[in-house]
């Protein structure tokens, strides 16, 4: 079997992070504009190949103060890098549905393997006749080491505002593209 190419349907998807704040809590947030490509032969999952673009200013932590300040260049500085790109590069199957998607990820033009688990969440065909798959990600990435976002303030009492791991959920729902009759 082809490679199929499945578009990422991002109306039923979410890419979504959480920091630890003020070292007692944790803030949540998503973007709201991205678009992804899976390319699966489903006989040879480890030949699986995955682009994810996000536009970084559609960053969103339902605070309009604190987005802007993390599209600054304090964070994401998305005048100057609009884009973080995910490309993976390899796919492992761990156990049953199962895996272990490897790849590169780029926040302000600094790019870094990271190692994303996944879970398969099934396929199935949908209402008006497309085919459907899903799955959920999880990952998380150092922020200051990793990437360079250093701004940071510290506490009276120890610690700091914004903590350095940021923790990294996908939930995905994919569309098969169709094949073009001849």
């Amino acid at each position: 079997m082809a490679q199929e190419k499945w578009n990422i349907d991002p109306v039923h998807s979410h890419i979504e992070f959480s920091v630890r704040h003020l070292m007692i809590s944790k803030v949540k947030g998503h973007f709201n504009k991205w678009t992804g490509v899976l390319l699966v032969d489903e006989a040879n999952p480890a030949g699986a190949q995955v682009e994810v673009t996000i536009e970084a200013a559609s960053i969103d932590t339902k605070e309009p103060q604190r987005d802007d300040h993390l599209r600054s260049a304090d964070f994401l500085d998305a005048a100057h890098n609009p884009v973080i790109t995910f490309h993976g590069t390899k796919v492992e199957r761990v156990s049953g549905e199962e895996y272990k998607v490897t790849g590169h990820l780029t926040i302000r033009g600094v790019t870094k393997a990271v190692v994303l688990a996944v879970e398969s969440l099934g396929r199935c065909k949908d209402p008006w006749g497309g085919e459907r798959m899903g799955f959920s990600a999880k990952t998380a990435v150092d922020r200051n080491r990793d990437f360079g976002l250093t701004f940071n303030m510290p506490l009276e009492g120890g610690g700091v505002v914004v903590g350095d791991k940021v923790e990294i959920a996908l939930e995905v729902e994919a569309v098969k593209e169709a094949v073009a009759a001849a």
